[in-house]
């Protein structure tokens, strides 16, 4: 199964872009001859976007490929100091530890996650949180996450993004 996944951040200042996979291994950048014709995603990739990687899904299957894309005339620190805070809504598999999570009426540090099955066979997730018992879900289960939050008015920060 693939999934794509497509975030306009800070009012079309910059697009995210993932692709994820049950796959294994790493993907690499090639430089493909003049008569194959194959081979030139990563290199499109590699040429188009601000930044981009590859992150193994903290589930424990497959990958994820992403590229962040900035638009004219923004530049690449204003879109990285607007990215704290962000909220996206997200498949349970997705989820990283260090991310928040919106879940009972708050936001939780996920602290650890890990996949299963049910005896069904469909995959679940288990999201260890900070404060609170472990939340299993299902793997497609929608989540309201952020990778880092704002200074609150206590001036408390919480979790940041590592770029």
């Amino acid at each position: 199964m693939i999934g794509v996944r497509i975030v306009c951040r800070e009012r079309g200042a910059s697009l995210r872009l993932e692709v994820s996979d049950a796959g294994g291994g790493h993907p690499v950048v090639r430089r493909p001859g003049g008569l194959e014709t194959g081979g030139r995603g990563l290199l499109l990739v590699e040429a188009l976007a601000y930044r981009w990687g590859v992150d193994e899904r903290s589930a424990g299957i497959g990958k994820t490929v992403w590229a962040e894309v900035v638009a004219p005339g923004a530049t690449p620190a204003s879109v990285a100091a607007e990215l704290v805070g962000a909220e996206a809504e997200i498949a349970a598999a997705t989820v990283r530890p260090g991310q928040s999570v919106r879940v009972w009426g708050a936001w939780c540090t996920v602290r650890s996650v890990r996949s299963e099955r049910y005896a069904s066979g469909r995959l679940a997730v288990v999201i260890g949180l900070d404060g609170g018992p472990g939340l299993r879900m299902d793997a497609a289960e929608p989540l309201l996450v952020r990778d880092g939050v704002r200074p609150t008015a206590a001036g408390d920060r919480g979790p940041v993004v590592a770029s």
